[in-house]
């Protein structure tokens, strides 16, 4: 009944979803003329078209490999024109099915069904210990295993649900484009199992366009029964330091004999870091030139490896747009294709960000991009490099979080406890102190330092995600740069004639009572002396999480008030939002004030963005990131797909994000145009809430939460500001590791963030269309 109910809501969505162009409908293929209106791209391929994407076992950076949720995602989500990759395993009585690792343990239940079944193979020379697909036969693969996710960031919810699938399956399917890789053709034969005979029976189906192996024994074993005209062979490469069983020769020295290579294959399949090395710190290292000398011979040149959920070379700021990038728009080469487990974001690089450079002009109405603490995904944050690097990635908005020095110098810093962005507990550990009015963890407070030994730190770039999960932001420029004062932001922010800044301002009522600081006149004073009191070229805009504080600026009716709304909320009710509209123009929300999220997928939406736009409060989304952990499942761990469900759907008026390069590249790409007038050969659009959670069976999932508390009038206004007492008058901090704290005007600490895990899933309409096949799948499997 379930299953029923979410056919009948996925169909009512697919049926009410905005007209968006249909990528798979109505882009062209390669080779064919574009739609009037869109401009035609020159490749640097082989052939002059555009990089084929190739989805290896489908979409399998979602769902498990091969299955037929993969297959199917991945004919939907992709650009047309593109191909299935499928690695081929044969069974007892050679059955042939799509797996890519011969060891069945990794990626099926099969352990659960024959538990005493293990054994040990010498493959390619190595003995390998496992379940085999050759010692059983297709009635016991097909009838009682299933598939895993053997990725375990991937989701784990579908595993044990979908059947293995055979390369008729697949080929029932009919994906574009099929291509069959054959990587264990000598261990097979030993076991008197022909993947030749196999493969000769198979090619008769005409969209077997490629036949793939690493052997070069078995491409020219294959060689005669293809029809070169219809089906490419290609040379797979492996790592450099294996030998090939047929020549006995290691990668490495093949592909210095591209030649030979010719003589029995039309292409080359390599790792991609045979065309862009990668350094032992991560980084890359300068391109090879294998792909200008295959092309030379006439050979096409594909690169696998590519994946969204992995840690990326640094270059790429977690954006996995910008590695698709770097093999498919060079100035003097092009892969001819990509080998990918999310074919999604290949395909959106391909058609939307390939030979764009931001050339395109963001439409109007788009939301602001507010950068946090600048760049600060690629510099030390409120740091002179981050915000440099903020402008030059085309920030609209930049942003200085406010603290103040024991001598009253105003400077930039995500937050008043210096160990957090900077070196200040190796250098000032005897002033580390716990202030519970401020946060619960000791701390090396800014106000108990003059502004010269403040200067004296050295800026540390956080990393969210590099405790727990070990992924650091970029480490090379880990602690360069150096800390700004609000004076110089401001003259930076006119010099380089930014949209707006935005002036964030914490801890207010402490700083006045207990350290006997004014931040709010020192702001004043300085945005008064640039002069941004007496101008409106510039936005400006004042953020706080105390009312009070916002008071203090409303006779500059040039300034927007900010609101910052730490907490997590799941409404916000009309007497709140009444109240917020006497203090603010505009709020900040965290990403889980927007969206509902159970077990790392999106089930719905809240009202919190509809009930502030009413009221005519801007809603602004704090903060965007682009780690692949950040990311809930449905954006298929790709931070496009994420601003793009905030932009089209969610309908935010500001972006915060720390990578505010990502979020300009797709402001400024041609793909976020709704209007089916637009001829968009693949629109980028938001994810559906709900509709991938809809998927999973109810057994599979946590018990729901019970939903966060609702925003209400009274925890919106504050106290007055206290008097600044004198310094004299002042006492130091108390110290102390109690709970008990004092009404300094700061309503609350941050609730936590929502969980951080991830993967991903979007691109819509097609989208929509997709899941109601798949249901229609299970309901007849059951």
């Amino acid at each position: 009944m379930i299953r029923c109910l979410l056919f009948i809501s996925l169909l009512i969505h697919a049926t009410l979803a905005a007209k968006a162009p249909n990528a798979a409908a109505e882009a062209p293929n390669a080779g064919q003329k574009a739609p009037a209106g869109s401009p035609t791209k020159k490749w640097l391929t082989l052939n002059g078209q555009e990089p084929l994407v190739i989805a290896r076992g489908g979409f399998s950076g979602l769902f498990p490999e091969s299955s037929t949720y993969a297959i199917d995602m991945a004919k939907s989500q992709s650009l047309p024109g593109y191909a299935f990759f499928c690695n081929l395993q044969l069974t007892k009585d050679s059955v042939g099915i799509c797996l890519s690792n011969i060891l069945l343990d990794n990626t099926t239940t099969i352990s659960m069904f024959y538990p005493k079944d293990q054994k040990t193979y010498n493959v390619n020379g190595k003995d390998i210990r496992g379940w085999f697909a050759l010692d059983f036969t297709a009635d016991q693969l097909l009838n009682n295993v299933s598939l895993t996710q053997n990725i375990f960031s991937r989701p784990s919810y579908f595993d044990g649900t979908l059947p293995i699938a055979t390369v008729e399956d697949a080929l029932g399917i009919k994906p574009d484009k099929f291509w069959l890789n054959v990587p264990y053709d000598t261990f097979y034969s030993q076991h008197k199992i022909s993947m030749a005979s196999f493969v000769e029976k198979v090619i008769r189906f005409p969209s077997m366009n490629y036949i793939s192996s690493p052997e070069i024994g078995f491409l020219k074993t294959v060689s005669a029964k293809v029809n070169k005209g219809r089906t490419k062979l290609i040379f797979q490469f492996l790592d450099p330091e294996e030998t090939e069983p047929t020549t006995k020769q290691k990668y490495s020295a093949l592909v210095k004999n591209l030649e030979m290579i010719k003589s029995v294959a039309a292409g080359i399949l390599v790792p991609k870091e045979y065309i862009w090395p990668v350094n032992k710190n991560n980084y890359l290292e300068a391109a090879t030139t294998l792909v200008t000398e295959a092309h030379k011979q006439g050979l096409e040149v594909h690169a696998s490896g590519f994946a969204n959920d992995i840690v990326l070379p640094y270059n790429y700021s977690f954006d996995p747009t910008a590695e698709y990038l770097q093999f498919v728009d060079q100035p003097n080469f092009s892969v001819d294709g990509v080998l990918t487990d999310f074919p999604p974001t290949a395909s959106e690089t391909i058609a939307c960000f390939a030979q764009n450079n931001n050339s395109t002009k963001p439409k109007k109405g788009l939301p602001l991009i507010i950068t946090r603490n600048g760049a600060s995904g690629t510099y030390p944050g409120c740091t002179d490099l981050a915000y440099k690097q903020a402008v030059d990635d085309g920030a609209d908005i930049i942003d200085c979080s406010v603290q103040l020095s024991s001598d009253g110098v105003a400077f930039c810093l995500d937050t008043i406890d210096l160990n957090s962005g900077t070196n200040a507990l190796s250098q000032f550990m005897t002033k580390s102190e716990t202030i519970p009015e401020l946060q619960a963890e000791a701390g090396v407070f800014s106000f108990q330092l003059s502004w010269h030994e403040i200067q004296s730190l050295k800026p540390q770039i956080q990393s969210p995600y590099g405790t727990k999960e070990k992924v650091y932001r970029n480490p090379a420029n880990k602690d360069v740069g150096k800390l700004v004062t609000l004076s110089d932001f401001l003259e930076f922010s006119k010099t380089k004639a930014v949209t707006g800044i935005l002036i964030n301002i914490e801890n207010a009522a402490y700083l006045a009572s207990k350290a006997g600081l004014d931040i709010v006149k020192t702001v004043t004073s300085a945005l008064s002396n640039a002069t941004f009191d007496k101008q409106s070229t510039q936005q400006v805009l004042i953020k706080s999480d105390d009312t009070s504080v916002l008071s203090k600026f409303k006779d500059v009716k040039t300034y927007r008030r900010v609101l910052n709304i730490k907490e997590k909320i799941s409404d916000a009710t009309k007497a709140s939002v009444d109240e917020i509209k006497k203090f603010a123009d505009a709020v900040t929300v965290t990403k889980d004030s927007i969206v509902k999220i159970s077990d790392y997928f999106i089930s719905g939406k809240t009202n919190v963005v509809k009930e502030m736009k009413a009221a005519n409060i801007s809603v602004y989304v704090h903060w965007l990131k682009n780690e692949f952990v950040s990311l809930m499942f449905d954006y298929f761990s790709d931070p496009i797909i994420e601003i793009a469900s905030y932009v089209l759907d969610y309908q935010v008026d500001g972006i915060v994000t720390d990578f505010p390069a990502t979020a300009n590249k797709y402001m400024r790409c041609p793909c976020n145009d709704m209007d089916p007038k637009a001829n968009i050969p693949y629109p980028i659009l938001p994810v559906e809430p709900g509709s991938l959670l809809g998927l999973v069976v109810p057994e599979a999932l946590s018990p729901a939460q019970a939903p966060s508390p609702a925003l209400q009038a009274s925890n919106v206004a504050d106290p007055p500001l206290p008097e600044v007492v004198k310094k004299s008058d002042t006492s130091p901090p108390p110290s102390s590791s109690s709970s008990d704290s004092t009404d300094s005007g700061s309503k609350s600490t941050p609730a936590p963030g929502s969980p951080e895990k991830s993967s991903a899933f979007a691109n819509a309409a097609n989208l929509c269309l997709s899941l109601v096949a798949i249901v229609v799948l299970a309901l007849l499997a059951n």
